[in-house]
C-alpha cells in the first residue's frame, strides 16, 4: 500500500535513522521532499528550529503497525504523521 511519511527533525543527519527503519521493514521509498529548517510554532522537546521532510512511501499493510512502533520509540524524531493514500 502507498503511504505519505512526514516527520520533523533536529537535524538533518537523522534522517539516515528514519530511513534505516523503513528498509529494515521492507519499505520502498518512492518519493523524498526536504522542505527545509522551519521555525515552530511553539518549542518541542525544547527544539524551536526543526528539518520537515515528506516521503512517499510504499510498504505491506502487515509492517505498517511494527513501522509505527519503531517510530513513536525512535528520540531523535520530534514528530511524525503517516497517512495512507487511496
Amino acid at each position: 500500500m502507498k503511504y505519505e511519511l512526514t516527520f520533523i527533525l533536529p537535524e538533518k543527519e537523522e534522517v539516515k535513522s528514519v530511513k534505516d527503519i523503513l528498509l529494515s521493514e521492507k519499505a520502498k521509498i518512492e518519493k523524498e521532499e526536504e522542505w527545509g529548517q522551519k521555525t515552530l510554532a511553539y518549542p518541542i522537546k525544547k527544539h524551536e528550529r526543526a528539518f520537515y521532510f515528506l516521503w512517499s512511501i510504499d510498504i505491506d499493510d502487515k509492517r505498517i503497525s511494527e513501522v509505527k512502533k519503531k517510530l513513536t520509540f525512535n528520540e531523535k524524531l520530534i514528530r511524525y504523521l503517516l497517512l495512507k493514500k487511496d
